[in-house]
């Protein structure tokens, strides 16, 4: 554990530096507030920190103060070291974002004790931050795959196709289906099938960029998304995607399976106005295409997809219901 001393008094400082090394914690030693301010803030800041109240430039307080505000996380612990014992004070100290404060001249031993359960909070933080992380992993990505689940990529879908328009950008939609994956599943069993599911994802999230975005749509239906794109660009990109699952055997529990991906795209490009829903239509009716031409190519949307689309976007009330 590293902890930073903030401390004008040469002596103080370099007391508080003695002891904290002979205690077995790694010490950053600054001789005022504008110096442990700038330490603070750094990416790889001290996850603790022993402050003076009074200093040059910023004093404890004003360090306290500007830290909670500017970077909630990842916590810090802030203790202060104070001539002051007035209750005004101490009020004053903890509501500036201090988590404790000490009263000099401290006893070795007092300090110690603070400084542990100042371990033990920031343990406890560190716990709460991994289980809130994990839950929101769990809430947004498939359990089996890994990948982004159908809410998060359709939100995502959403957010991307108002974002290309808004900066006059294009935007690539795929919509990706494993070829006779039922057989695969009826054949050899869901373990096998899990495997196929597992190790295509892994493919296809190795050949995209890392602002590109992968979801599970469906069953064996995944939802590609390839900001910046244009039809060409698309269409490239899903052949790169389509060989990449091709390229090897898949290895599962009921032995190595060859697996083919049938792929419908569309680019926002040539349609700018149209909805999620519609682009969504487009690249559904093209992967419809790429089924019935023989499995395992890509087929880019056109305009009969589009006239499609059209008139299914028609076809139902603004509630998303089927008209009389």
């Amino acid at each position: 554990m590293r902890i930073l001393i903030a401390d004008d008094e040469p002596v103080s400082r370099r007391m508080l530096q003695v002891l904290l090394v002979k205690w077995g914690y790694e010490v950053i030693a600054v001789e005022d507030g504008d110096a442990a301010w700038e330490k603070m803030k750094a990416p790889d800041a001290p996850r603790m920190a022993l402050l003076d109240w009074m200093m040059p430039g910023q004093n404890g307080v004003e360090v306290c103060r500007a830290l909670r505000n500017q970077r909630p996380e990842p916590y810090t612990y802030m203790l202060l070291l104070t001539a002051k014992d007035a209750k005004e004070s101490v009020v004053e100290g903890l509501e500036s974002g201090a988590d404790d404060y000490l009263t000099k001249p401290f006893n070795p031993q007092e300090l110690k004790a603070r400084i542990r359960v100042g371990l033990r909070l920031l343990d406890l933080e560190d716990n709460l931050v991994q289980a809130r992380e994990v839950m929101r992993f769990k809430a947004t990505h498939d359990t089996l795959t890994g990948v982004w689940n159908r809410g998060a990529i359709l939100e995502t879908l959403d957010k991307e196709i108002w974002r290309s328009r808004r900066e006059g950008q294009s935007l690539g939609v795929l919509i990706a289906d494993l070829d006779h994956f039922k057989s695969v599943n009826d054949t050899y069993g869901h373990l096998a099938g899990d495997a196929v599911l597992q190790e295509i994802s892994k493919r296809m999230q190795a050949d995209v960029r890392p602002y590109d975005s992968v979801g599970r749509y469906g069953g064996e239906e995944f939802l590609v998304l390839f900001p910046g794109c244009n039809t060409s660009a698309a269409r490239d990109a899903a052949d790169r995607l389509r060989k990449s699952i091709c390229r090897g055997l898949v290895e599962t529990p009921a032995g190595n399976l060859a697996v083919t991906m049938s792929i419908g795209g569309v680019s926002t490009a040539e349609w700018p106005k149209d909805n999620p829903s519609q682009i969504l239509q487009m690249a559904d009716s093209a992967l419809y295409r790429a089924k019935e031409e023989g499995r395992n190519r890509v087929v880019m949307a056109g305009a009969a997809d589009h006239e499609e689309a059209q008139r299914a976007s028609l076809e139902l009330s603004p509630s998303g219901q089927q008209k009389e």
